[in-house]
């Protein structure tokens, strides 16, 4: 609990300063009790007083467990940004302390929070842009779209974060001057989907794989999964040319993927063609595994966050609270897959909530 109180030290405090309940406390009440299942602040306080003795032990308690509403006033309060740099240097010294590499193929997707809206308005739920080391399987920063716009979000993570040794990939929505301009600056490279949304790039791309010259190609079949296999094929050409004829940093190579998918039927599916901007030249063979690496932010990440914590289905909505328990959410899903334990992470959170040495166990090994 020291180590925890070390980090959320600095995080400012909205309440007043006669607040009876330390906020460092209401935090780690929240976490373990996410950790166990939890989703509203209702939960949490339930959870706390079923689990009171057990907290006595860890946390002074001096006016015993938070009620509901000082758990909803905290999460609404809360100033986000704050809280989401205390995050960031949580998951530098938890990577630290468990020795995990978080460089490699860092992706950047967004993703909608479908039950946090206000009323009359379930078109525009909330919106979040999350950054995902894919090679780490962690949550490395998240970050509210402004006005649910994903690029400007997505630019605002980019200043916050240390890139040295990553390569950031994204979809096409992102593939754009300042993007590109972002991740040189911060020391990554980038592998950037095209589409023709960059209509004069997309179509110098196109003519460039026309023409006949040096290139990598590789070639991979996956293995038969959710009913259909599906061969893949890469072409990569280096190409410098293009940052001066379309004014676009940093392009070293382009590359070009072909899947062609076949279904438990039989039936052949299309081929789909996609183009990628690559800020550093890679063979065909590692971009493959790089584009792989980048799809796990939607089943390893989105995915789970959906299904296992129940995040669409939350209904917290107010101020600052779904945004707060967004990065919440995201401290619980690192804790649970950097427990060294194979146990599926839903049988992690029923076994928190019903052995408290097991519960312990999660929480030491964020130290």
């Amino acid at each position: 609990m020291g180590k925890f109180k070390k980090v959320f030290r600095g995080l400012p405090d909205p309440r007043a300063d006669n607040a009876q309940h330390e906020l460092a406390d209401i935090l780690f009440i929240a976490l373990a009790a996410l950790l166990c299942g939890a989703e509203t602040s209702s939960d949490m306080a339930e959870f706390g007083l079923a689990k009171e003795e057990f907290f006595r032990q860890i946390l002074v308690l001096k006016h015993g467990i938070p009620s509901h509403d000082t758990f909803s006033r905290v999460f609404r309060l809360l100033d986000p940004q704050a809280f989401a740099a205390t995050f960031r240097q949580f998951m530098a010294a938890f990577a630290e302390a468990n020795k995990l590499d978080l460089s490699g193929v860092v992706a950047i997707d967004g993703k909608a929070l479908r039950g946090a809206f206000e009323r009359g308005r379930q078109a525009t739920p909330l919106h979040m842009v999350n950054v995902w080391a894919a090679d780490a399987r962690m949550v490395l920063a998240q970050r509210k779209a402004p006005g649910r716009n994903e690029v400007a979000g997505a630019l605002e993570l980019l200043g916050l974060l240390s890139l040295d040794g990553c390569i950031v990939t994204a979809d096409a929505l992102h593939c754009h001057r300042a993007m590109a301009v972002g991740v040189l600056e911060r020391g990554g490279d980038y592998v950037l989907a095209l589409k023709e949304n960059q209509s004069s790039l997309f179509a110098a791309v196109k003519r460039r794989f026309a023409r006949a010259g040096k290139r990598s190609v590789a070639e991979r079949l996956e293995l038969s999964t959710h009913d259909r296999r599906e061969h893949r094929r890469a072409t990569v050409i280096r190409d410098t040319t293009l940052v001066v004829e379309h004014d676009f940093p940093g392009i070293a190579a382009v590359a070009r993927i072909t899947s062609r998918r076949r279904v438990h039927d039989g039936r052949a599916k299309p081929p789909v063609v996609r183009y990628f901007l690559l800020s550093q030249y890679v063979p065909a063979r590692t971009l493959l595994r790089i584009q792989r690496s980048h799809w796990t932010v939607e089943n390893q990440l989105h995915w789970v966050l959906d299904v296992v914590l129940d995040e669409d289905r939350s209904r917290t909505r107010k101020d600052n609270a779904p945004e707060n328990l967004a990065i919440l959410r995201g401290f619980v899903l690192n804790i649970l897959r950097s427990h060294p334990s194979t146990t599926p992470m839903r049988r992690k959170i029923k076994r928190a909530g019903w052995d408290n040495a097991f519960l312990i166990e999660l929480l030491d090994h964020m130290r």
